[in-house]
């Protein structure tokens, strides 16, 4: 996941909806079933929907009243801290 990514998506949710990165998440996990794909286009589409998964959950921070800084932040820290499980 990539934080600048996060970000830029998290203020595309506020300015739009989150409905357009829902449907967006769900075609490119449609795209994953193509047979003919290889692994490093499966890899970034598969980073691309964690990374919009990620903007999900921000959003969803900011929303319950977490300043967003702190949102991307505590994010990221928590995503860290799994990988170092």
């Amino acid at each position: 996941m990539k934080l600048p990514v996060i970000k830029q998506l998290t203020q595309f949710i506020e300015d739009n909806d989150e409905d357009f990165v829902i449907e967006t998440i769900e075609t490119l996990e449609n795209l994953t079933e193509v047979p003919s794909l290889k692994d490093e286009e499966l890899d970034v589409i598969g980073e691309l929907i964690s990374n919009m998964y990620g903007a999900i959950e921000v959003n969803k921070m900011i929303k319950s009243g977490t300043p967003k800084k702190e949102a991307l932040n505590n994010f990221m820290q928590r995503v860290l801290g799994s990988i170092d499980n």
